[in-house]
């Protein structure tokens, strides 16, 4: 329900409703290489699952890279141009990920059928020790929809001649509570508004600005980003809609 401080601008901000899912992650309390959840199941950090016929990725002094992320999308709800099946993956460099060091791998369906590498102790445990999510989680997903995201460089909506700032100045604790609540983009989430310490990567980077949010993973108990940051998976819409994952790409910034 929009607050009533935004009712005069609730028929333009309707434009900018977006459809996301929101993640749900529950720490198991164990290490990476001691996961025990199912090998094709979402889950952040823990054992990937990967196929034979391909080569494991390694960063680039030749170390095997870490599972961060696997989204097993049959169990995500529907979200437009998003794959309803297979397996989507970020691996980090286990030195070098604060360098942006990563690789997104995508697992069709057809591919998950295929045999699938089930010892990896060409890893061990001391590799995980830089990385930003420090034990493994269980995944649960929600559809949702978001209002917008002032941080993210596709929302730049003004109020009137006003900007953020500029209207949120004359309002009182309780109306700026009700206004940081409808524009809310933190958490977990595959899609929706990208939330960021700094600011929009997509934005002076040389990249394109209508790049589409695949993941967002946000700093919490077992999960540390720096200073408090986030880590971005993005892709442009036409990679995605063609499964072109290859041109997916990771960034991340902190306080």
């Amino acid at each position: 329900m929009i607050p009533n401080i935004l009712k005069d601008y609730e028929v333009e901000l309707k434009k900018y409703k977006r459809e996301c899912i929101k993640i749900e992650a529950k720490s198991t309390g164990v290490q990476a290489l001691k996961d025990s959840l199912d090998i094709k199941t979402s889950k952040f950090l823990g054992i990937p699952f990967y196929p034979k016929s391909k080569i494991y990725p390694l960063d680039t002094n030749s170390n095997p890279m870490l599972l961060a992320a696997q989204l097993n999308f049959e169990e995500t709800p529907k979200l437009s141009d998003f794959p309803e099946n297979g397996i989507l993956q970020l691996f980090l460099s286990g030195t070098d990920w604060y360098d942006e060091e990563s690789k997104i791998v995508y697992h069709s369906k057809a591919e998950m059928g295929n045999e699938f590498t089930v010892d990896f102790s060409f890893i061990n445990q001391e590799a995980y020790e830089e990385m930003p999510i420090l034990k493994v989680h269980q995944l649960k997903f929600k559809k949702s929809i978001e209002n917008g995201g002032f941080e993210d460089c596709q929302f730049n909506f003004q109020f009137g001649d006003l900007d953020r700032y500029e209207f949120t100045e004359n309002l009182n604790e309780k109306e700026e509570k009700e206004f940081d609540q409808y524009f809310d983009t933190d958490g977990h989430k595959i899609g929706g508004y990208a939330t960021f310490t700094q600011s929009d990567p997509r934005d002076y980077k040389g990249r394109n600005k209508e790049d589409v949010q695949i993941l967002q993973i946000d700093s919490e108990e077992n999960i540390i980003f720096g200073d408090a940051g986030l880590g971005h998976v993005f892709i442009s819409k036409e990679s995605l809609i063609n499964r072109d994952f290859d041109k997916a790409y990771f960034t991340w910034d902190c306080c």
